[in-house]
């Protein structure tokens, strides 16, 4: 189950960042590198450390370029050995992602709709569709391109799985263990909920990384990932 959490390292430094792996150790296997880190605190670099230290690792950059850009971007994480990467889930952006990635090791994620947003926001960037409805769209442009899976709420995460199939993978952030604030997320969901309806990995940061001791708190939400409901601290 282990494999199946992924903490997200959304720090601004490479030594608060590495002391969250150091705290958490065999406890979680893989870790998601985002903007704040990758640009702020050397995360290309911590990512190909944590590579070579036999750790799994997500860059989550949301790519979005002309086809070209993207196949070019994509070749460049797939030969460090990542195991996931994000990119817009634009039709386009995914057939030229997929065209990089193939033969490697890379699971490529379209991201569909972001956490944060709920219909108001869909509406606000001008789409005609709801946020379930759009997210559905992509999943189904996702499924066509042939990329390894998508990122989406685990609110949908049922609906996308009847769309895409078992074998693409569903990765969920929106967290939010029992307990834990939901801070600026708008769709959550719990780790075991999440899991029930279709997930397959889970996305988790401040409910770790800002916890008192993040190793007890991973520990926390890989049991009711199991099903265990456990009081978080």
């Amino acid at each position: 189950m282990a494999g199946r959490l992924i903490v997200g390292l959304d720090v601004a430094t490479r030594g608060r960042a590495e002391e969250i792996v150091a705290l958490l150790g065999d406890t979680v296997d893989c870790y998601k590198i985002g903007y704040q880190c990758f640009y702020g605190a050397d995360g290309f670099a911590l990512g190909k450390a944590l590579l070579a230290a036999g750790k799994q690792v997500f860059f989550d950059l949301k790519l979005l370029d002309i086809d070209n850009t993207i196949e070019k971007g994509v070749a460049a994480i797939a030969e460090t050995g990542a195991t996931m990467l994000t990119i817009h889930a634009y039709p386009k952006t995914m057939r030229a992602a997929q065209k990089a990635a193939a033969g490697s090791g890379l699971c490529v994620l379209g991201v569909t709709v972001l956490t944060s947003m709920d219909d108001a926001d869909v509406k606000e960037a001008g789409y005609e569709r709801d946020a379930a409805g759009l997210v559905a769209l992509r999943a189904q442009q996702a499924r066509e391109a042939g990329i390894g899976g998508i990122v989406a709420s685990p609110q949908e995460a049922e609906m996308v799985r009847t769309i895409v199939g078992p074998k693409m993978a569903i990765v969920t952030p929106g967290i939010r263990p029992a307990g834990s604030a939901r801070g600026d997320q708008k769709r959550v969901m719990g780790p075991a909920e999440a899991l029930a309806a279709g997930a397959s990995h889970l996305v988790v940061a401040r409910p770790i990384i800002e916890a008192p001791d993040p190793a007890a708190a991973a520990r926390a939400i890989l049991a009711e990932m199991e099903g265990k409901r456990v009081s978080f601290a």
